[in-house]
């Protein structure tokens, strides 16, 4: 048995939202303007990192204490799926943008990479950053509560159930956040859902394009099918330089179809128990 709920609201700047109840879950996105570039102070002031009323990019920076951020952040932007047993799992840009390299290892370092910062104002590239991931590479793989217990399995998703043709009745696209590398490719991470009679299906996507040197995808998708008390989630990183993908050069600028020609480095299947 599955309702819908819609609800919307108009804030200063307008926000889009929606809410479906869906058996024992509930569902909803927001979905709002990207984050001012600007602290509301003035461009050369920053908010104390300790002032409760703080503004929202003075926010990112003390949070997540990265040099510059990524040109598009869609901080309002977020999809939540909730059990009414508690199981609760979010997709937020702030949490994904957490897990950008901050001098933690070795980033990608090709000629533009010193264009790009040299792009950035000086004020943000104190001494006290380290060399971080300018490509904003981030492992996210969604905000899950202690009500989710998660377990190793060999259970592969059911694609050719997620092929089958069923009705739609809730589907979004929202990006998280998105940078243009200086004109020299795009970081983009992206959260989907689609919801079924049978279930539902989530792709949270970071997509890594730096032109003529590589492209790397980081894929996590969830699964679940209203028979079962757990949601399948697969992890999949993919990467390849691009002198290995000339075959597909007509399709660098698509990710759905580029999965197809990255080879697998890294691939992980849970099971995530919700009661």
């Amino acid at each position: 048995m599955y309702m819908f709920v819609m609800q919307c609201a108009v804030l200063r700047l307008p926000v889009d939202c929606e809410t479906i109840r869906f058996n024992d879950w509930t569902i909803s996105y927001e979905k709002s303007h990207i984050l001012k570039s600007m602290c509301h102070l003035g461009s050369d002031k920053c908010c104390d990192k300790d002032d409760v009323n703080r503004c929202e990019l003075c926010h990112y920076q003390h949070t997540l204490e990265l040099p510059h951020l990524p040109d598009m952040v869609f901080h309002k932007n977020k999809l939540v799926l909730q059990h009414k047993d508690g199981a609760l799992m979010e997709f937020k840009p702030i949490d994904a943008l957490a897990l950008v390299a901050n001098g933690k290892e070795a980033a990608v370092e090709v000629a533009c990479a010193q264009e790009w910062r040299e792009t950035r104002a000086e004020q943000n590239m104190e001494h006290k950053y380290k060399p971080f991931d300018w490509t904003f590479t981030s492992t996210y793989q969604g905000t899950l509560n202690e009500h989710f217990r998660s377990e190793v399995t060999e259970q592969t998703l059911n694609k050719m159930k997620l092929m089958q043709r069923e009705n739609i009745l809730f589907y979004h696209d929202l990006t998280l956040y998105e940078d243009e590398l200086h004109d020299h490719g795009i970081s983009a991470m992206s959260v989907r859902i689609r919801v079924m009679p049978s279930g539902f299906f989530v792709l949270l996507r970071h997509f890594l394009r730096i032109d003529d040197v590589l492209i790397r995808m980081h894929d996590t998708r969830f699964h679940y099918e209203i028979e079962n008390n757990y949601i399948l989630k697969e992890y999949i990183h993919r990467e390849a330089p691009c002198s290995e993908l000339q075959s597909s050069i007509t399709l660098w600028t698509n990710p759905d179809e580029m999965q197809n020609f990255l080879p697998v480095k890294t691939k992980e299947l849970h099971k995530l128990y919700f009661k």
